[in-house]
C-alpha cells in the first residue's frame, strides 16, 4: 500500500499564474529536492496518509473547481500521486500541478492524469542553487502538449540572461508556452521597471509573458 508525507490538506483559491483565483483543494506534499532562498513554505510537520485517507479528506471539504498538487515537491512522491490520480480522474477531477520543473522522469509517470502544469523555472540569480537548465529543457519536453505554463520569479538580483535562457528553451522547445513573471514578495514595488522589462524583452523574442502577482499574499489568505 503506497503511503505518502502529506504536509497539508486545505481549500483556498489558487493565487499565482493564469489559474488564479480558482477555487482549489491543495494537497501539499512533505519534503523538497530544493532550497530556495526566496521559499515561505514551511516544511515541519507531515502526517502518513494512504490514498483513501487522501480522498475522504478532500472529499470532506466541499465543491472545489480542481485539485492542486503542491509541495515541496509533490512528484518526489510520484508513486503515490499516480495511485491517486487513477482513483480520482475516474470522478472527473482536475488536476493542477505545481512543480519545480526538473524530475521529468518522476513525470512521465502521472503526466497523463494532469489537466495543467505550472513550471517554476529556477533562475540561478533569483533562487541561489545552481543551473538547472538542461533539467528544465527535459521536463518542458516530458509535458508534451499538455496545458502549461512557465513562472520565473523575479527579484531584486534576478538578471536578464536567466531571463534569455528560459526564452531559449520556449522557443526551441515549446513556442506559445506563457511565461508568468511573478515578483518576489515583498519587493513587488521595487521591480515594476525590471518587470517591464523583462516582459517587453520576452515578447520581442516571440514569447507570451504576463506580470502575475500572488494574489494570496495581497488579499491575506493561504
Amino acid at each position: 500500500m503506497n503511503i505518502a508525507k502529506i504536509g497539508e490538506i486545505f481549500k483556498s483559491y489558487q493565487g499565482e499564474g493564469p489559474w488564479q483565483g480558482k477555487k482549489q483543494v491543495f494537497l501539499r506534499f512533505f519534503g523538497c529536492n530544493l532550497s530556495c532562498k526566496f521559499c515561505d513554505t514551511k516544511q515541519n510537520f507531515y502526517r502518513l496518509m494512504t490514498v483513501p485517507q487522501v480522498r475522504e479528506e478532500i472529499n470532506s471539504l466541499g465543491e472545489f473547481h480542481s485539485i492542486s498538487l503542491t509541495g515541496g515537491e509533490p512528484l518526489l512522491q510520484a508513486d503515490f500521486i499516480n495511485d491517486f490520480l487513477k482513483k480520482v480522474k475516474k470522478n472527473g477531477k482536475i488536476i493542477y500541478l505545481e512543480t519545480n520543473g526538473i524530475l521529468y522522469r518522476n513525470l512521465a509517470k502521472i503526466i497523463n492524469f494532469v489537466d495543467m502544469v505550472s513550471i517554476d523555472f529556477k533562475l540561478p540569480s533569483s533562487t541561489g542553487v545552481p543551473p538547472l537548465w538542461g533539467l528544465h529543457q527535459r521536463f518542458v519536453k516530458a509535458v508534451g502538449d499538455v496545458d502549461a505554463f512557465i513562472k520565473v520569479v523575479v527579484g531584486k538580483n534576478t538578471t536578464i540572461e536567466d531571463l534569455d535562457k528560459t526564452l531559449a528553451i520556449i522557443k526551441k522547445n515549446r513556442p506559445g508556452l506563457l511565461l508568468v513573471l511573478q515578483p518576489e514578495n515583498p519587493y513587488e514595488d521595487l521591480l515594476k521597471e525590471k518587470l517591464s522589462i523583462f516582459k517587453k524583452r520576452s515578447r520581442k523574442n516571440s514569447v507570451s509573458a504576463e506580470v502575475i502577482s500572488q494574489l494570496h499574499k495581497k488579499i491575506g489568505i493561504r
